[in-house]
């Protein structure tokens, strides 16, 4: 099973958008996606428009030794499922204070769970809810737009990364960077999009994500972009983004992302998920 935190100590680089997208189109290509919003401001799981919940129906549980893995509270949405975050998260965070905090998604992810893909949200900041993500993941993305706060942001997280791969899980691969908001017509936007580049090559991915209107509108009916425009550029693409994905993560790691025609069947009364072919940007 693929585990990958989505992270950026900047906020407003397109981190909770890109989640959202990535799932979906993970899940229209064939795979059973569990998002888990981390962050305590909960904005994923407004954008969905998902009510918030209690402790018991949020990803707190899994911050809990008697976790059940098989019954996780997850809320089905448009081609993939989320476990959402609950405003409890801030206070619990005070009592989560021992190193060993850390290790509690992992650990609670060693109980099976039904799904090919965990895609976890966090929030712009260095929490031990976005610590404890990386500790259990094997891949992170960062989104960064192309302007100065945002890839110094980046640049920090990519720091961040790097000391849990060296002092917590040397499972975690090497960060990659995944532009987004990039807007051809602004010369900064160059500027940087080179820079990153040169400097880390190609730990940048080659898809980019450009400006996009709908990208950024909240779906209460917890739709997304890929069912309300799915011609729109946005919806193209992280549909790129998420080949590109699949192709590196079965380069470095084979056997953590089967073939969508061997991931886990849909539930009972589910519909199968849709296929996705390449997009020309």
């Amino acid at each position: 099973m693929l585990r990958l935190t989505v992270c950026n100590h900047k906020g407003g680089t397109g981190k909770t958008t890109s989640t959202i997208h990535l799932a979906a189109a993970l899940g229209l290509s064939g795979y059973r996606v569990l998002v888990v919003d981390l962050d305590p401001q909960g904005f994923l799981t407004q954008m969905m428009g998902i009510p918030e919940p209690g402790e018991k129906r949020s990803s707190l549980v899994l911050f809990h030794e008697d976790v059940d893995m098989s019954q996780l509270p997850v809320v089905p949405v448009s081609g993939f499922d989320i476990l959402p975050a609950s405003g409890l998260l801030t206070a619990r965070q005070r009592k989560l204070n021992k190193p060993i905090d850390v290790l509690w998604i992992k650990e609670s992810l060693e109980q099976p769970i039904a799904y090919d893909v965990l895609l976890f949200d966090t929030a712009a900041a260095v929490t031990v809810y976005s610590l404890s993500a990386m500790v259990a993941s094997q891949y992170a993305i960062i989104p960064v737009t192309p302007e100065y706060q945002p890839v110094y942001g980046s640049e920090q997280t990519f720091q961040t990364i790097k000391t849990v791969q060296k002092k917590l899980n040397p499972s975690l691969q090497d960060p990659w960077m995944l532009l987004t908001k990039v807007d051809g017509r602004v010369r900064s936007h160059h500027k940087y999009r080179h820079y990153l580049r040169t400097k880390y090559e190609d730990l940048v991915l080659q898809s980019i994500v450009r400006t996009c209107a709908s990208l950024a509108v909240s779906h209460p009916d917890h739709s997304t972009t890929f069912d309300t425009d799915p011609g729109a550029r946005g919806a193209v693409d992280y549909a790129n983004v998420v080949e590109e994905v699949i192709r590196r993560v079965r380069a470095q790691t084979p056997d953590l992302l089967p073939p969508s025609d061997e991931a886990a069947a849909p539930r009972e009364g589910e519909a199968p998920w849709r296929s996705i072919d390449r997009l020309s940007v």
